[in-house]
């Protein structure tokens, strides 16, 4: 009994002791593989932190918003969704970058694929592209899909439709934004071309001869402070003359509108040309005038210079100024009567006397111009050439007496057969201008004729002009071989009887002289612009001509 009572107390022993050593052995091993998961997971977590698939230079974005695990030991982490493998929730932050349409391919839990274009959609549906950032959530127990899986299809969608579309379609870079600028503005340049040609043809129908003054305060479009090139015999503002009215008249045709004058592209279209005036006094007046409305157009006036040096007077008369911006040219070369003035023995003495078969000695320096403006008529007026008594003439002939009609024509057709001649009409442009109106009243220039007191136009074109002479250049400008353009000024200069200088072309000290008065040049700024306002219009119809 005593035996039996030792093994009932050693089994009791024995009990506690081996449930000790069970349960000891238990709490090691769950401990044990807790710390193993745990290592495992940390192991796990440095790969799938967070992850970036980059496409065409933007992000898609996804983050793991952190959730707390409790282990089987009581002790609780703060892991991120990517750490769990098996009971899991994901959450996932999906960015959609701006601008940019492509076709992502997602595989799901269970291993299918899901496309779509530009948004994200839940396995229930749901459309998740919206202007704040959304969240796709999936549950389930399959292992979390690997990198591999995530894939962004670089194709681009080629058609969108809907509102949502147009905001995906890809930003094009900016070489194609140059490119499409280009092509617009070349279409805009083509369409503006193509108005402005209509409308040059529909001016070539337009007498522009034919028409009235209007008063516009928008003149005159230089003024004399502003040009260096006005002499003193046509700067009659600086002379003292009080009245301004004189400089705020513009012409206006009946039919049309005559362009205004753009000093920019009137150089534009002389680029690289020699525009030369050759004539007269009168004819100088215009070349100033040229000068002056081209000057708006050069910001530094050291870029024009004579290429002589000379200054502007009445004393010399060959003037080529270079305007340096454009590598062209505006000249002027003094002929009284495009034919050459000489003498010629009569009895005993030498007189002066008009070589009217012979073009002017100076005719060389303009055989190389681009353009060139043609005029005679002023001294024609005078009076050796009115008398015609041993004046005139031809070859070793003076003639005692020669009617000046005739005397003239002879001396254009001249001028005709030396333009035929040497003018490349292919390349020049030839302008013949017609003769200007003088408003003297009670007398000529030299026997007390005035029009100091005509401060308005007139209502009729009135003036002292020779219309059989302007007849007889018509007649032989249709005649030649080249093609010369008229510029008939005469008609609408007769309404001007205020654009005169007067007293005011020139001052004896600080006196005006008033014996002597000048109503033949013009004030500039003044009627001469719309002259050359006049020639602006024919280079631009001509330009347009050589297009068609």
């Amino acid at each position: 009994m005593d035996h039996q009572r030792s093994l009932r107390q050693r089994s009791l022993c024995i009990k506690p002791t081996r449930f000790l050593v069970f349960t000891l052995t238990v709490s090691s091993s769950v401990t044990f593989l807790t710390f193993f998961s745990i290592w495992i997971i940390r192991s796990t977590t440095s790969l799938h932190q967070e992850s970036h698939v980059q496409f065409n230079g933007s992000f898609l974005h996804v983050d793991h918003k952190p959730i707390t695990i409790h282990t089987l030991t009581g002790f609780s982490k703060d892991i991120s969704a990517s750490d769990v493998k098996d009971s899991i929730l994901i959450a996932t932050q999906l960015r959609r970058p701006e601008n940019t349409s492509r076709t992502v391919v997602i595989s799901d839990l269970k291993g299918q694929e899901r496309k779509e274009s530009g948004s994200i959609v839940t396995e229930e549906g749901r459309d998740t592209d919206a202007e704040e950032d959304n969240f796709t959530s999936i549950q389930g127990s399959a292992p979390e899909p690997s990198y591999e899986e995530v894939q962004i299809s670089e194709k681009v969608e080629e058609k969108y439709i809907g509102p949502s579309s147009i905001e995906n379609i890809e930003a094009p870079s900016e070489e194609r934004i140059e490119e499409t600028n280009s092509r617009v503005a070349s279409i805009k340049e083509i369409q503006v071309t193509g108005n402005e040609r209509i409308e040059e043809k529909r001016l070539r129908n337009c007498d522009v001869t034919k028409g009235r003054w209007v008063y516009d305060e928008s003149y005159p479009l230089y003024t004399h402070g502003s040009c260096p090139f006005i002499d003193e015999g046509f700067n009659c503002e600086t002379n003292g003359r009080p009245d301004k009215d004189y400089m705020k008249w513009r012409w206006q045709p009946e039919d049309c509108d005559i362009p205004r004058f753009n000093a920019k592209k009137m150089l534009e279209l002389i680029r690289g040309k020699r525009l030369v005036f050759v004539g007269d006094s009168i004819n100088r007046n215009q070349w100033e005038s040229m000068l002056c409305m081209l000057m708006p157009a050069i910001k530094d006036p050291k870029r024009i210079y004579e290429t002589h040096g000379r200054r502007i007077t009445k004393d010399k008369g060959n003037y080529s100024f270079k305007f340096v911006d454009y590598k062209c040219t505006v000249e002027y070369y003094v002929s009284h009567f495009l034919v050459h003035e000489g003498k010629a023995r009569i009895g005993q003495k030498r007189k002066q006397t008009l070589r009217i078969d012979t073009i002017d000695r100076g005719s060389s320096r303009w055989r190389g111009a681009d353009i060139v403006i043609f005029n005679t008529a002023h001294w024609w007026s005078h009076y050796k050439t009115k008398a015609g008594i041993n004046y005139y003439q031809e070859g070793n002939q003076v003639h005692p007496k020669l009617d000046v009609s005739t005397a003239f024509r002879r001396a254009l057709m001249t001028w005709a057969s030396w333009v035929d001649k040497h003018i490349n009409q292919r390349k020049a442009q030839v302008f013949f201008r017609s003769s200007a109106p003088s408003h003297f009243s009670g007398g000529q220039w030299n026997s007390g004729g005035h029009c100091m007191e005509a401060t308005q136009t007139l209502t009729k074109s009135l003036g002292i002009v020779d219309s059989e002479k302007s007849i007889i250049a018509e007649e032989i400008v249709k005649q030649m071989k080249t093609r010369v353009t008229m510029l008939n000024i005469t008609s609408l200069s007769g309404y001007r009887i205020d654009g005169h200088p007067s007293i005011y072309g020139r001052k004896v000290g600080n006196q005006y002289s008033s014996s002597i008065q000048d109503c033949s040049h013009w004030c500039l700024p003044g009627v001469p612009d719309i002259w050359n306002e006049f020639l602006y219009f024919h280079l631009q119809c001509r330009q347009a001509n050589s297009f068609e």
